[in-house]
């Protein structure tokens, strides 16, 4: 099939989760806060977008963090070892993964245990 295109990525978080989101997806990683439409803004969350994707992040009851499924998000390679720093300096686990070398990538925790994958272009 063809013409399939990714319109979002949603990652699960804990009730109460939207200052904290703010912070890491927001603050950390630059992402743009968007509206969620009135009629789920009631279910808790927050959604933010970078260039043409959106990452939505739900509610889920109870919560289970993703250890190995994940969002992996492409960042300028001069900006891969600023974010890095960046992140562990805020005291977010980190970890650089030579595994695809020389594809220069790293994970990272969000608040929640999510695994996030940043990786240079």
């Amino acid at each position: 099939m063809s013409g399939i295109e990714l319109d979002h990525v949603q990652i699960a978080a804990p009730p109460g989760c939207e200052n904290a989101a703010r912070n890491f997806y927001g603050g950390l990683l630059g992402m743009t806060e968007v509206p969620k439409p009135a009629a789920l803004a009631p279910r808790g969350g927050v959604w933010f977008q970078s260039g043409s994707l959106q990452l939505h992040v739900g509610v889920e009851q109870p919560f289970s963090p993703a250890l190995k499924a994940h969002p992996a998000f492409s960042v300028p390679d001069g900006v891969l070892d600023s974010l890095f720093e960046r992140l562990a300096v805020a005291g977010v686990e980190v970890a650089w993964d030579d595994g695809l070398a020389p594809l220069r990538r790293f994970y990272a925790a969000d608040p929640w245990g999510n695994r996030i994958e940043l990786l240079g272009r």
